[in-house]
């Protein structure tokens, strides 16, 4: 059986040593906040839409810097796998949850649990890079 590919963008936004999470309504995981190109979008296109969706800031395009690439199995019995294109990018306005967003956090190393298989590589590499405490 061949894998379901769910190809995603994320935001990796770091602040005081914990990285900005987001929980869409009616989801109880939390998540890096980003989400599925529409269509030919580029990752810097879908980046800017879905972040100004979720989280009402405008990325500043010229500040975005590709992170890595990750990959998990996120359904092994929907053999569905995810990848995340992570940028960092710098914003303006204030950051706040729209009406797609339950509940925006602030997470830790010790909150990895809390999130898919993808979003904990990134978590993995960010702690081992220093950023994420």
């Amino acid at each position: 059986m061949n894998a379901r590919l769910i190809d995603t963008v994320a935001w990796v936004r770091i602040e005081g040593g914990r990285i900005l999470c987001a929980r869409p309504r009616g989801k109880d995981v939390f998540y890096i906040p980003g989400g599925k190109r529409e269509g030919a979008e580029t990752d810097l296109q879908t980046l800017v839409r879905e972040i100004e969706e979720e989280l009402t800031v405008a990325l500043l395009p010229e500040t975005v810097a590709h992170v890595g690439t990750y990959e998990a199995v996120h359904a092994p019995e929907q053999a569905l796998v995810v990848r995340m294109s992570c940028y960092t990018a710098d914003y303006r306005g204030t950051l706040s949850a729209s009406s797609e967003i339950e509940e925006m956090a602030w997470f830790s190393y010790a909150d990895r649990a809390l999130v898919p298989p993808v979003d904990q590589l990134l978590f993995d590499d960010l702690v081992d890079a220093g950023q994420l405490r």
